[in-house]
């Protein structure tokens, strides 16, 4: 079996891709499967792409990529599958998604982890909005053969365009990877409570601003943390940033007492699949989170995690595990068997290799 995986980020580098299909591939590889993978671009390509300014190295990425698609339909004929992530193209209509399932009749599974047939960006320009081409999600789910999407949200959203619909979660390497047992926990003088995200998502963390700097007056000892991949803008005095790499991603991370997970209420973020909730919860790290979407499903509130809606729940719960130690150790410990038993890597694995049969 022959698969061509035909996917928007560089290897290695996207959560999306690494957490929803990558982890997989030595699975697949050891049972038989013939893997290919086309990136619409390179990493340092990607980092340029989705920076500020530079409008004419993007416009020469975009026009490379184009190329490249155009380069891999002459291909197809050896693979007995497309695999698509999110869509083949970061703008357009869906030109290769058709020419690939309508017109050469390739079998292809469509996979995707957010409502991307949305916008998160409250005054998006009509220029955007036309040339990000956000109908086509609904064509490339209809052409698929198969569809793969994160959560129950995402499967309703495609339930609508096909009939052959499967929900496969992101899912963490709680072994390997997301196992707390393979780091060093920092002795400090500190309770670190951290965030990670990308630029995409600083917005949310943004929304606390007001109840961390409360905190921090109170509480003195407390050092806020950021992983990203630019700095955030918030006003604290005890911030610490640090810049998001592969290397140092769970190390960084396994430093944190508390995890937060903020989000607004709204169509985007119900299709959202509680990665940054369960990247905690795998290393023990307690989480409190917004109950949007799937993290109600993930949390069991005051058992395995916390979830709270207002400045005021958002307070009293980071205080709350703030000065209980002994709690933060029982949810962690909760939290870190929910990942194994549901969210994980192993638990899914079977799902994973018959969806791809």
């Amino acid at each position: 079996m022959k698969i061509l995986f035909i996917i928007p980020y560089p290897l290695g580098e996207s959560p999306s891709q690494r957490f929803r299909f990558e982890q997989y591939f030595g699975t697949l590889k050891s049972k038989g499967y013939i893997l290919h993978v086309e990136p619409f671009m390179g990493s340092q390509q990607w980092q340029l792409f989705y920076g500020r300014g530079k409008w004419i190295h993007k416009i020469g990425i975009l026009m490379a990529g184009f190329y490249k698609r155009t380069l891999v339909l002459f291909d197809l004929a050896g693979y007995d599958f497309v695999f698509i992530h999110r869509e083949a193209c970061p703008v357009g209509p869906p030109l290769f998604e058709w020419i690939i399932t309508k017109v050469l009749k390739k079998k292809t599974i469509y996979d995707f982890d957010d409502a991307i047939w949305l916008t998160d960006r409250k005054r998006e320009s009509r220029w955007l909005q036309r040339v990000k081409w956000r109908s086509k999600i609904a064509s490339i789910c209809k052409w698929s053969y198969k569809v793969s999407c994160g959560n129950e949200y995402l499967c309703a959203y495609a339930r609508q365009f096909n009939t052959n619909v499967f929900h496969n979660p992101t899912t963490i390497d709680t072994q390997l990877l997301h196992n707390p047992q393979q780091y060093t926990k920092i002795k400090r003088n500190k309770i670190i409570v951290g965030w990670t995200g990308s630029h995409s998502t600083l917005k949310y963390i943004m929304e606390l601003e007001p109840v961390l700097q409360g905190i921090e007056t109170k509480y003195p000892l407390v050092e806020f943390w950021v992983i990203a991949d630019q700095p955030p803008e918030l006003k604290l005095m005890n911030l610490h940033f640090k810049p998001w790499s592969l290397e140092t991603e769970i190390s960084d991370l396994v430093q944190f007492d508390i995890g937060l997970m903020p989000l607004p209420d709204d169509e985007w973020t119900k299709g959202k699949c509680g990665f940054k909730a369960l990247q905690y919860m795998a290393l023990q790290i307690p989480a409190i989170a917004a109950p949007v979407g799937v993290n109600k499903e993930i949390i069991q509130n005051g058992m395995n995690g916390l979830l709270c809606e207002t400045p005021a729940e958002w307070k009293h719960q980071i205080i709350q595990l703030i000065e209980n130690e002994a709690l933060r150790n029982s949810i962690g410990l909760a939290a870190r068997k929910t990942v194994i038993d549901r969210y994980s890597v192993s638990s899914n694995e079977s799902n994973f290799i018959d969806f791809m049969k």
